[in-house]
């Protein structure tokens, strides 16, 4: 999204340290909640079918779209409403922001000191995701809509956040992708429906109604903001329709169809040379009418403007306004459709009809959160308040969050976990190894309070602070203090990497190494350290660290994501062996050669010798990694063995059908219903040290329509006691989980030999008719 300015009663305020505390008593707030049918103040608003709270949802919007003139209808479809005061309703935003904690970076939301100072700020989700715990995305979530609704509650915050972000991170170089949960289109899709799940799901049970309201962006092949010379608002993504089917959309549809997601936002990009925003095959016929959305579809903010300004799409705002509504657009994150939709009605090119479409999927979605019930003190959630906002146990979550996600990548001699009785002083040196601010990244509003690495490392044991350089690392004028200290320590914790400087919104890489001179700093550090040396990388985006993979001086690797208030904390836990690591890389890490390989234009998945392009994200890449999709070690190891599972599964067919009298390599999808097998691994904890572990479990289909060589089915996790076993078992949708997308995007089970993978073990099954 495109930042906007704030509005006046909402101040940006500085980043401060806040510590939260839980009170027993309200405290007055100048700050009421937006809500409509406020019928204790205004008794007239009972005889009004929209403000009964006895009637059904759909009967009192039907009601309430009839009352409003064709301008009250548009501008009720914008981020910022107007107000209907003729019918007691007040101006509404919709606009707020829950990537990873709420955030104040939409202008319906803010902080106040007075008020709500700061909310719990979680690990970004990059790094959320590395976890690999659904459980775990589905709480987070709960919290972040309970403190939600307590801003909400107390005037500072709306009821509907535009999060998550489920865009595949295609390409390690785009800034935006530390808020995806990376490049696995089935980890992305069960992220998004976990955390949707957790936004909106109510404690009561009522299933008609919503928490808050979340919304899936950017709907679709979005994952370019500023590369060189190509942005976002004019950038053309080339997108076959096999891509579409079985990387790009997949974690959109799951979002609506797993999650009930009440809202889809298309994106800034053109597909294919049409604005998402004004594409109804996309819109439309296949969100609304294939996945039957019950919400609303929202446009990036001021997208319909860019496709008349920026994409030269429309020649007149009123085409533009025309063309989003047309497709199926139902609120505009801007104007536009307030300016322009009542002038594209008398000229024809809309009809009002589509114009009540739209307010009904919005209205109705406002319905749903309560908004047009009266005061929300009288709600379900009308007790939720200050108290609930950045409390000991959202704060202990959103540590354990980071503790989950993080992934050790070299463990040399076993020098980590650290022992906390043999250090005397341990180095703490590095750009980030002092970080606050570029702990929680994108999206984030003011945190509860920061763990920085150095103020978590310090709990453990005495520290020695040196910066060796900023996060670019332009100058090595401070190299000599750190590696002084590095030779006087027992030991070195070396917290490298990037912050919003580097990798942002509207700001893409160019390069994947380290910033600036930071290897250099690594290696001469490192070099004079007497004890050892442990790498730490703060990214959203991999980093090629070949050069410390295979440095014997470098110990120790771990990458932390962009982790949060409680970074620095989980951060030290690991180090000291306090948490086992289970967190798995939920992208490729590339080598930096890649850059030269592949346009960041080039949104074709699927490997091209002939254009010396070798595929991307690890189902088609062909190259050499520095770290693999998926991988993470641990303080302990884990042994597979016994698959059980089928060696052929037969796949029923009506008479009638023309494979059960020819060859066939494969079937539609379609046609494949409720066909399963289980596949059964014992997994045994063979160390001495309690942890968690992910068990994934991999398919290679035949070779057919230019299939994944390799992709992600599903996966569990699990937690073991040192030499307990478990049998973890799998249950295998053939139809979904096998089928693989034709040229034509068209779903296919091929016939014949698949690869299951799980850990070192391969089993061979055999689909036939």
């Amino acid at each position: 999204m495109a930042f906007q300015t704030r509005s006046p009663h909402s101040p940006l305020l500085p980043i401060m340290l806040f510590i939260c505390l839980s009170f027993t008593t309200a405290v007055p707030s100048p700050y009421a909640p937006s809500y409509a049918c406020d019928t204790h103040k205004n008794p007239s608003l009972k005889k009004y079918a929209f403000c009964n709270t006895k009637l059904d949802i759909k009967t009192r919007v039907k009601d309430l779209v009839k009352r409003l003139t064709l301008q009250e209808k548009a501008g009720s479809i914008v981020s910022m409403t107007d107000s209907i005061p003729r019918l007691g309703i007040p101006s509404y935003g919709w606009w707020s922001e829950a990537l990873h904690g709420v955030s104040d970076t939409g202008p319906s939301t803010w902080f106040n000191a007075s008020v709500i100072p700061g909310a719990t700020s979680f690990p970004q989700v990059i790094l959320t995701a590395a976890s690999f715990n659904e459980s775990l995305f589905y709480s987070i979530g709960k919290v972040v809509s309970t403190e939600a609704r307590a801003m909400y509650n107390t005037g500072v915050a709306g009821l509907t956040f535009w999060s998550p972000n489920v865009n595949i991170f295609r390409d390690p170089r785009w800034g935006r992708g530390q808020e995806t949960p990376g490049e696995d289109p089935v980890l992305t899709s069960r992220y998004g429906s976990r955390y949707v799940r957790g936004l909106q799901e109510r404690e009561d049970g009522d299933k008609e109604r919503l928490k808050v309201g979340a919304c899936c962006k950017h709907y679709t092949a979005y994952d370019l903001d500023n590369w060189t010379s190509v942005d976002r608002f004019h950038f053309n993504a080339i997108v076959t329709k096999q891509d579409l089917e079985d990387t790009y959309n997949p974690p959109f549809k799951s979002c609506v169809l797993d999650g009930n997601v009440a809202s889809v936002m298309c994106s800034y990009n053109q597909v294919n040379g049409k604005p998402t925003c004004g594409d109804k095959e996309l819109l439309l016929d296949t969100v609304r009418g294939e996945w039957k959305l019950n919400g609303y579809i929202s446009s990036d903010c001021d997208s319909v403007e860019v496709m008349f300004r920026n994409q030269k799409y429309a020649k007149t705002p009123e085409e533009a306004t025309a063309d989003a509504l047309n497709a199926g657009l139902d609120l505009n994150c801007g104007d536009s459709l307030k300016n322009f939709s009542a002038s594209a009605v008398k000229k024809g090119l809309v009809k009002q009809s589509v114009v009540d479409r739209a307010v009904t999927n919005s209205f109705t979605t406002l319905m749903r959160l309560g908004f047009f019930d009266g005061n929300p003190s009288k709600q379900f959630y009308g007790k939720l308040g200050k108290k609930d906002v950045c409390t000991p146990a959202h704060q202990d979550l959103a540590r354990e969050a980071a503790r989950q996600g993080i992934v050790l990548l070299k463990n040399s001699v076993r020098s980590l976990p650290l022992r906390k009785h043999s250090i005397k002083t341990l180095a703490v040196i590095g750009p980030n190894a002092n970080a606050t601010r570029a702990m929680i990244g994108n999206y984030a509003g003011v945190p509860c309070k920061y763990t920085s690495p150095l103020k978590g490392l310090s709990d453990y044991v005495k520290t020695v602070y040196e910066e060796g350089c900023d996060v670019t690392c332009n100058s090595n004028a401070m190299f000599g203090k750190a590696k002084d200290a590095a030779a006087k320590a027992d030991a070195v914790v070396l917290v490298v990497g990037s912050d919003l400087s580097i990798e942002a919104e509207a700001h893409d890489r160019t390069k994947i190494y380290l910033p600036g001179q930071q290897n250099l700093l690594v290696s001469e550090v490192a070099k004079a350290a007497k004890g050892p040396v442990i790498l730490v990388i703060m990214s959203g985006g991999g980093m090629d660290v070949e050069f410390a993979k295979s440095d014997p001086k470098i110990t120790s690797i771990l990458w932390v994501g962009v982790p949060g208030q409680e970074g620095g904390g989980a951060l030290a836990d690991v180090v000291f062996g306090r948490h086992n690591p289970s967190g798995r890389l939920p992208m490729t890490w590339y080598p930096g050669s890649y850059t030269d390989l592949v346009p960041m234009t080039n949104t074709l998945m699927r490997p091209n010798p002939k254009m010396g392009l070798p595929g991307q994200t690890y189902r088609f890449y062909t190259g050499k990694t520095v770290f693999p999709f998926g991988f993470g070690l641990s303080y302990t190891s884990y042994v597979y063995k016994d698959i059980k599972a089928p060696k052929h599964v037969s796949i029923p067919l009506h008479r009638a059908h023309p494979c059960r009298s020819s060859k066939c390599n494969d079937i539609d999808a379609a046609v494949c219903h409720n066909l399963h097998f289980d596949v059964d691994v014992t997994v045994t904890n063979m160390g001495k040290k309690s942890g968690s572990h992910t068990v994934m479990l991999f398919s290679s289909p035949p070779m057919i329509y230019n299939a994944p060589q390799k992709e992600l089915i599903d996966f569990k996790k699990v937690w073991l006691a040192p030499w307990q076993r478990t049998v973890v078992r799998f249950r295998v949708d053939v139809c979904k989980s096998l089928s693989v997308a034709d040229e034509n995007g068209i779903r296919k089970v091929a016939l014949g030999p698949y690869v299951l993978q799980l850990g070192d073990l391969k089993h061979n099954v055999s689909l036939k008719v």
